[in-house]
């Protein structure tokens, strides 16, 4: 197997395609709730809508394009909806206190607590929702 096809089957590819997948879903994210925040909806709305269309755009798109999951959906996206509703809640804790106690600009807010919400998804992700069976290796 050449350093190529090594990529393509390994973990670093796992994570390469969670990284695009994840950028794809904060494009998502970010544009729903800045469009929201235009439209002069409150913060936290605006935060809890974007959150709704960007966790379904995540899972669908995590589900078949990075973890390649043939797990019963329902239960998944019920593990998946749940583990990142904690995230939600999170998220708008700190937005509250970003915006509300710092005076900082909801924009920069949102940017500021995404950076905590992609690496704790990657690894809720990662180990209890997508994953594989003890000795499993993803593409082999």
């Amino acid at each position: 197997m050449n350093l190529i096809e090594k990529f393509f089957t390994s973990k670093l590819w796992e994570l390469f395609c969670y990284l695009i997948n994840g950028a794809a879903t904060t494009i998502v994210n970010y544009t729903i709730y800045l469009a929201l925040l235009h439209a002069n909806i409150n913060y936290l709305t605006a935060n809890s809508a974007a959150w709704v269309c960007a966790v379904l755009f995540a899972y669908i798109s995590n589900r078949l394009f990075v973890f390649h999951s043939d797990n019963q959906i329902g239960a998944e996206l019920v593990s998946f909806v749940s583990l990142r509703f904690l995230t939600l809640l999170l998220e708008n804790v700190f937005l509250v206190a970003l915006i509300q106690w710092l005076s900082l600009t909801p924009g920069i807010s949102k940017i500021l607590v995404s950076f905590f919400t992609v690496i704790g998804n990657y690894f809720f992700c990662k180990s209890k929702i997508f994953d594989k069976k003890k000795g499993e290796m993803i593409h082999e």
